[in-house]
């Protein structure tokens, strides 16, 4: 596909109508949490956009990242964005390798150079275990730090590259790291999960492509976005939670009725991520509707925390915060143990019968 040609006429090309046009840069805006009269904006942006270059380097990492990118269902944000970039180096999807693999990574920089997206999946060794993992010869250090020098935009793609993930995880033999700490100093956006969700992943390059810039980051340098909220604060367990009924074991009664998972693990409540809302599959379902707890996988450390099947009452990576949720946790398990506490005193004194009331906060 010829990379002078705008979005727009290369939409027109692919058979897109206008008024599904219009209906994809809706959808977007409604995605981006944008106000429906921001879709004009987004249209005269796209329609007028080059195809931008985007160089994706897999360094220590299990290629989920790309699986999820390519489970898009058209005619979604997945389908027409990625359709439209230029992918101009993924290992994973070109048909070129060996020489004529770096030879094209080379062109692009060259060619684009202080234009092109980067994107990065996986964590990298540092400095000491360099060699524990290269591409042509070439550390993964050195790989990024060379292509790094000439991006527009830096998109750290998955738990692996935002934090170091499985491979940070410890005992960590390759001495794995985030791409933030081997870029100091550099913009990154961190688009975290394991993996990500598609729709996330492209929302980011849709916004670049409209904008000419990253959206508003959190403190973990994540789009508001999508990880503006927690699990749990958009979580249809939710209710249940507040009343004090967990489910105890993943087969017992609690669980068939939908009950909070929070006693078997779950770390939404630490968790910040758009999975209850956008879902996976096509929209089909999540992890928690699947009745699996939410393993906490978009935050830093989520490898190290203390068993996924254990309660936690803290976040991981961020100490102030931990602090503040512990608080937060107790105080709304103890109150969700009250409420039970007192329906079920109503109950035994209707019937005349002395019970004992089980206190839902101690386990």
């Amino acid at each position: 596909m010829d990379k002078t040609l705008t979005l727009g006429e290369s939409l027109r090309q692919s058979g897109v109508s206008r008024r599904g046009f219009l209906k994809f840069c809706t959808a977007t805006a409604s995605l981006m949490g944008l106000a429906p009269m921001m879709a004009p904006r987004i249209a005269a942006a796209l329609e007028q956009a080059r195809r931008p270059s985007v160089i994706w380097l897999s360094f220590q990492e299990c290629t989920g990242c790309t699986e999820s990118m390519t489970r898009s269902h058209a005619p979604t944000l997945e389908g027409l964005i990625l359709n439209h970039i230029s992918l101009d180096y993924h290992h994973t999807l070109q048909a070129a390798s060996g020489d004529a693999a770096e030879h094209a990574r080379e062109q692009a920089m060259q060619e684009n150079h202080g234009n092109y997206v980067l994107v990065v999946d996986g964590s990298l060794p540092d400095e000491n275990g360099a060699g524990y993992s290269t591409i042509a010869g070439i550390s993964n250090l050195d790989m990024l730090r060379e292509t790094a020098e000439g991006a527009a935009a830096i998109i750290s793609v998955g738990t692996c590259a935002a934090y170091g993930g499985l491979p940070y995880a410890q005992p960590n033999p390759t001495g794995a790291i985030p791409v933030s700490e081997a870029l100091p100093g550099r913009s990154i956006v961190n688009v975290p999960g394991c993996p990500p969700i598609p729709t996330v992943i492209t929302g980011v390059l849709a916004h670049f492509l409209t904008f000419g810039g990253m959206p508003e980051l959190d403190d973990l340098n994540r789009p508001m976005t999508f990880y503006g909220q927690s699990i749990h604060d958009r979580c249809y367990r939710r209710p249940f939670y507040d009343r004090g009924q967990f489910a105890e074991t993943f087969d017992d009664e609690g669980a068939r009725k939908g009950w909070c998972l929070y006693r078997l693990g779950c770390k939404g409540p630490m968790t910040y991520n758009a999975c209850a809302t956008i879902k996976w599959n096509q929209g089909t379902s999540w992890p928690v509707e699947s009745g699996h707890g939410c393993l906490g996988c978009s935050e830093p450390e989520f490898w190290d925390v203390g068993g996924f099947y254990k309660a936690l009452s803290a976040p991981t990576g961020d100490v102030s915060r931990a602090a503040a949720f512990g608080a937060l946790a107790g105080a709304a398990v103890a109150l969700g143990a009250g409420v039970a506490g007192k329906r079920k005193q109503a109950e035994a004194q209707e019937q005349h019968e002395r019970v004992t009331v089980d206190d839902l906060g101690e386990k």
